[in-house]
């Protein structure tokens, strides 16, 4: 059918209820086939406090997917509450053209002080996918402001993601959307990912991305002079299915980029401030991209903001007289927005004060005995850990790793049997996962593995 449109009965029907139908009237969801919502609830949320989720009608749920990877210091976070009123009792938004505020100066200055060496210069977005534009925007510019012009290709991984407007969409390789909208994309150089989960059965996590090196190389070899740059999410591969990989990978990739002349764009947006175990991945391949983008995580999933870092070197090459016309052609209405940014301060204040990397170590040791036994079940392929973000993925045969037809949605399953016991799992595809709030109790853990489990049980019967 056309519309979902319904006149319920207000001395029938509960909270939730009404306001379901209010919304199927009118909206469209994001990254959602409409018609499912025939069969699967839609839940409006009333209110949140840490890691709870509430319903208008009292059911609570873990965010055990930080609202899509973006809250990492619980919902309604009273810190990060009062710097959001402070900031707007003095300025909401000014034009980023010709004007600044504080607080958006004091976050670029601290994004310099926390990021990888070398990247002095902070350009804000307002979402992931700009971020990447503007990285890709700026890679490709430096080149022709260079003179050297035939460098306007792009490499990314196979199984990669990087948003979804059209840029970023074009440097993914999700192929239902590369399919659906390939006549409007740019084509990239694809190459082999580093994704330990093929990695033969006694072989080592750095010795099989060592191996996988060998794709990038050898495109990076023959096609250099026309290639402007490499875009890679550092160690997880987030929308492509949670896949995982060695970070000796990051540190090779550095050393041919820098040899070859090529920019390496690092998407921090889902894997930046914290979730790798380290503020940022590439931290632990001690290398610093030409470009950094970063979101998510950085508002504490309050504001849409992101930024991207880079060098003095990529700065100078736009800095000219007006008549040049060599600026950066770029720009957003909230760029830089002033409550976003004080929102970005305070999320840094909270990394420091709580000493969050540390304490997550604990956490992420919590997170990793809570699944192990899922090694042990007959349909799972394996469980995998990176930090902050856990991963089990359900197959269909153990010892061939045949994968379960898509269209089985087995997933699914556990998302529901999830929602019935106080637990939002939304996993992708077939492989149920958690990259949960940094301020999750061990007992929260607890329960998210168990109700998991027995989700898992119910969708490989």
């Amino acid at each position: 059918m056309a519309k979902q449109t319904a006149t319920p009965n207000p001395n029938q029907t509960s909270a939730n209820e009404r306001l379901k139908q209010r919304d199927l009237n009118v909206l469209w969801h994001p990254c959602t086939q409409m018609k499912d919502h025939e069969h699967y609830p839609l839940i409006p949320i009333e209110r949140g406090d840490g890691v709870w989720l509430q319903d208008f009608d009292g059911n609570r749920y873990i965010d055990a997917i930080s609202s899509w990877w973006v809250n990492i210091f619980g919902h309604a976070n009273p810190a990060i509450n009062a710097a959001l009123s402070n900031q707007a009792d003095t300025l909401e938004h000014v034009i980023f053209a010709g004007f600044s505020h504080e607080p958006g100066i004091r976050l670029a200055e601290r994004l310099v002080e926390i990021t990888p060496p070398g990247l002095n210069r902070v350009f804000y977005g307002d979402n992931g996918s700009s971020a990447v534009e503007i990285a890709l925007k700026m890679s490709f510019h430096f080149w022709k402001n260079s003179g050297r012009t035939k460098k306007t290709e792009f490499v990314n991984l196979a199984n990669s993601y990087h948003g979804e407007t059209l840029g970023a969409l074009a440097v993914g390789d999700v192929p239902l959307y590369k399919e659906t909208y390939e006549p409007l994309l740019l084509k990239p150089r694809t190459v082999a990912s580093p994704d330990c989960f093929y990695r033969d059965q006694d072989e080592t996590w750095e010795s099989y991305s060592l191996r996988q090196f060998d794709h990038m190389k050898s495109e990076l070899e023959q096609h250099h002079e026309t290639i402007a740059a490499v875009v890679i999410e550092p160690l997880i591969q987030c929308a492509g299915h949670m896949r995982m990989y060695h970070p000796v990978y990051l540190t090779k990739l550095r050393e041919l980029c820098t040899q070859l002349d090529v920019h390496l764009i690092a998407d921090e947006i889902a894997v930046g401030f914290g979730r790798t175990g380290t503020m940022f991945g590439c931290e632990q391949a001690d290398i610093s991209p030409d470009f950094i983008c970063v979101g998510k995580g950085l508002t504490a999933g309050y504001l849409p903001l992101s930024a991207v870092l880079t060098t003095d070197q990529m700065y100078d090459a736009f800095y000219d007289d007006y008549e040049t016309l060599r600026a950066f052609l770029h720009s957003h209405s909230y760029t830089g927005n002033p409550l976003a940014c004080a929102v970005g301060n305070a999320t840094l204040d909270l990394f420091e004060s709580l000493d969050t990397i540390e304490n997550n170590k604990s956490l992420a040791s919590v997170m990793s005995d809570s699944f192990a036994h899922l090694n042990d079940h007959p349909n799972v392929a394996e469980v995998r850990q990176t930090g902050m973000v856990l991963a089990v993925e359900m197959i269909a045969d153990k010892q061939t790793r045949s994968p379960y037809p898509w269209q089985e949605r087995r997933g699914l399953k556990v998302y529901m049997h999830g929602l019935e016991n106080e637990c939002l799992l939304r996993p992708l595809g077939n492989v149920v996962y958690i990259m949960p709030p940094y301020v999750i109790s061990p007992e929260q853990i607890k329960h998210l593995a168990k109700i998991a489990t027995e989700g898992i049980e119910i969708a490989t019967k």
